[in-house]
């Protein structure tokens, strides 16, 4: 923790803030992160209000919660169906849906936000429920790539603000990166390194930078790979082979750039590659390029690197 420069900011009501404990949870973006995030916070006791400006998305995120946390309990409470039934039934009864996220903030400890790679669309939003949330309200981001400093400039609340990136599934990957901006005081990340225990995660602190801790080390890794399949130095397979019997991992690089989708990788490398334009490490790949220009993103358009049926 000395690497950080924590100090509350002079804003609005700083000197009122100290420790959080964090009870009502406001997730912004019904999506699949969003959803996970709602899940696994509903099943650790918080009240979890989960707002998207479609319904029909909330209410296909609500079904998909159900049936993710009756899986949970038929393998966790298989011995005890009666608990496993008041487990599930206290779980969903903390789960709300809104498409107001304005009158939502009005009572909640905690947002995260887990919309679209935009910051413009990030700042909008956060910079309007700025005006309506409680000064103790923590804002925290799910952003992969993009910097919590930016996103936080359109807000008054710097020093309550930082950011909470989950990995997918949510309720299976056990990491959350807590990152603190160098405005971020001491209070709110204690908070959020809190919240991430509550939920039954192990937290990594980290610095504002580009990709954090984990993106910041696996794309360019993947994107040396693809470099080595571009230059001919292996195939496709033996990479992939080489990486999981050579190392250990459970997914070769091509594997594993089909699963977290080749256009979020793209989206992520053109940020990097834009705002450092000299460091070869981020530069363009040809074979990604041209992927995902064919809408070839991986497992979820049924082909990437690798076809899948």
């Amino acid at each position: 923790m000395a690497f950080f420069t924590h100090h509350i900011c002079r804003g609005l009501s700083s000197s009122a803030v100290r420790h959080v404990v964090i009870q009502n949870v406001t997730i912004i973006g019904g999506g699949q992160m969003g959803a996970g995030i709602a899940q696994v916070a509903a099943s650790t006791g918080h009240a979890v209000t989960l707002v998207d400006t479609n319904e029909d998305i909330l209410k296909k995120a609500v079904k998909g919660i159900e049936g993710n946390l009756k899986r949970v309990v038929k393998k966790k409470f298989a011995d005890k169906p009666e608990a496993g039934e008041e487990f599930l039934q206290k779980a969903m009864q903390n789960v709300s849906i809104s498409t107001d996220a304005g009158s939502v903030v009005q009572g909640t400890d905690l947002v995260v936000e887990a919309i679209v790679e935009n910051l413009k669309v990030k700042q909008d939003l956060f910079g309007g429920l700025d005006k309506l949330a409680p000064a103790h309200t923590i804002f925290a981001s799910n952003t992969s790539s993009l910097s919590i400093t930016d996103i936080a400039s359109s807000t008054n609340r710097l020093d309550r603000f930082g950011g909470l990136h989950f990995f997918n599934p949510v309720p299976v990957m056990r990491l959350v990166e807590v990152i603190a901006t160098s405005s971020t005081s001491q209070e709110t990340f204690d908070s959020l390194l809190n919240f991430s225990k509550m939920l039954g995660k192990t937290s990594v602190s980290c610095k504002d930078t580009p990709g954090f801790i984990v993106n910041r080390l696996l794309l360019p890794y993947i994107l040396d790979a693809v470099r080595m399949y571009e230059r001919g130095d292996g195939s496709k397979e033996d990479i992939d082979i080489a990486m999981k019997l050579g190392c250990g991992y459970p997914m070769g690089p091509f594997e594993l750039s089909d699963y977290v989708g080749l256009d979020t990788m793209k989206f992520i490398m053109d940020g990097w590659s834009a705002a450092n334009p000299d460091n070869p490490m981020f530069a363009q790949s040809e074979v990604l390029n041209k992927l995902v220009a064919e809408g070839k993103f991986g497992k979820k358009t049924g082909e990437g690197f690798y076809k899948y049926k």
